[in-house]
C-alpha cells in the first residue's frame, strides 16, 4: 500500500497516518525504537508530541532521531502553552515549552507548531503575533492548532491575512465515525458536519486525533458492556448503528469494521490526515489496512447516518 501524503506548506507534507507519541518511552527504547521503525517502514513521516505528553515521550522521539541520523526526513508536530489550573497562553509559556522540548529532543525546531488549547480571553491578534514570533526565530516551520473551533480559525486567519503575518495551516480536532457525547478531555474540540463543510470550502488540512473513537470499532464491545471511559464517551443509540452500518460495508468488502472507521475518516473531501496511538506493530500494521479502503461520498454519508 501507498502512504499518500497532505502538504501543509511547499515543502512540507505530512503522510496520512501520523503517530502519536504518547505510548513511547524512553526507558525502553527497543519497544519505542521499534514501533517508529515500523511506522517509517510504512511510509510514515510525522510524529506527533506534546509539552504536555512529558519528557520521556520526548525524549525517546530524540534518541531515535539520532541514532537513526533522520531528523530532516521526520515531521515532528509539538504542541504548547496547554493550560494547567491556569491558562498559559502567554508569548513566555510558548517558549518555554518549545525550549523544553528542544531540550528533550537535541533538535532546536519542530516542523509545526501547534497550540494545543484555544483561550477564548486572549485575542487572536497576540495569539497569532506570538505564534509568528517562534516562526520568525526559526523555532518552527508552520503553524497549527489543536482544540480550536473553526470560527477561531477563520478569525486567526483573518486576522493574519490584514497584518501580513503567517497564517493557521492546520487544525486537529477530534474527528472520527463515533461522535461523542461529550468531551473525551477537558476543553477538546469535535468537529461535526457543520465544521467538515467548513473544511471542504476551505480546505484547510485537519490531523484528526482519536481517529478509530478509542477501540469502540474494534469488536470487543457490546451496548451492554464495555470500558466505563468509552462508555461515557461513546456509548448512544446512534454511534451502535454507526457500528452497525460499518460492519455491514467491511462484510461486504472484506476488511474490518476498524478498517471501514478510519477509512471513513481518511476520505473525507479535504486534505486529512489521521493520528493513530498503535501500542504495537501488529496495531499499526491493523490501522495501515484502512488505507487502501475507498469509500464514495455516498458511502461516508451513510455511515454517519446523513443518508
Amino acid at each position: 500500500m501507498t502512504m499518500k501524503q497532505i502538504a501543509i506548506t511547499n515543502r512540507l507534507s505530512c503522510s496520512q497516518l501520523v503517530l502519536g507519541s504518547m505510548m513511547l518511552r524512553e526507558e525502553d527504547m527497543d519497544y519505542s525504537a521499534g514501533l517508529m521503525d515500523a511506522f517509517t517502514a510504512i511510509g510514515g513521516n510525522c510524529i506527533d508530541t506534546a509539552h504536555v505528553y512529558g519528557a520521556s515521550s520526548s525524549r525517546a522521539v530524540g534518541h531515535w532521531i539520532r541514532e537513526r541520523n533522520n531528523r530532516s526526513d521526520v515531521i515532528i508536530i509539538g504542541k504548547g502553552a496547554h493550560p494547567n489550573s491556569e491558562s498559559r497562553m502567554t508569548v513566555e509559556y510558548m517558549e518555554q515549552d518549545l525550549y523544553e522540548t528542544f531540550e528533550r529532543m537535541q533538535t532546536d525546531y519542530v516542523d509545526i507548531f501547534m497550540l494545543h488549547r484555544d483561550d477564548l480571553d486572549k485575542s487572536v491578534g497576540y495569539i497569532m503575533e506570538s505564534m509568528n514570533a517562534q516562526l520568525e526565530a526559526g523555532r518552527c516551520r508552520a503553524l497549527g492548532v489543536s482544540n480550536w473551533s473553526v470560527s477561531r480559525i477563520q478569525e486567526a486567519n483573518e486576522y493574519t491575512a490584514a497584518h501580513q503575518l503567517h497564517g493557521l495551516l492546520c487544525n486537529s480536532p477530534n474527528l472520527s465515525l463515533a461522535k461523542p457525547n461529550e468531551p473525551r478531555w477537558a476543553g477538546c474540540v469535535s468537529v461535526y458536519s457543520d465544521e467538515l463543510a467548513w473544511h471542504e470550502r476551505t480546505q484547510l488540512p485537519l490531523m484528526s486525533w482519536s481517529s478509530q473513537a478509542g477501540g469502540f470499532f474494534t469488536g470487543r464491545y457490546t451496548p451492554d458492556s464495555g470500558d466505563p471511559e468509552l462508555i461515557r464517551v461513546y456509548y448512544n443509540d446512534a454511534n451502535w448503528e454507526r457500528f452497525r452500518r460499518a460492519e455491514a460495508l467491511a462484510q461486504t468488502r472484506g476488511v474490518t469494521t476498524n478498517d471501514i472507521a478510519l477509512a471513513y475518516v481518511l476520505n473525507q473531501p479535504f486534505p486529512i490526515c489521521a493520528l493513530i496511538g498503535p501500542v504495537t506493530v501488529e496495531e499499526l500494521h491493523s490501522s495501515a489496512h484502512a488505507l487502501g479502503v475507498s469509500l464514495t461520498r455516498s458511502e461516508t454519508r451513510w455511515l454517519d447516518l446523513m443518508e
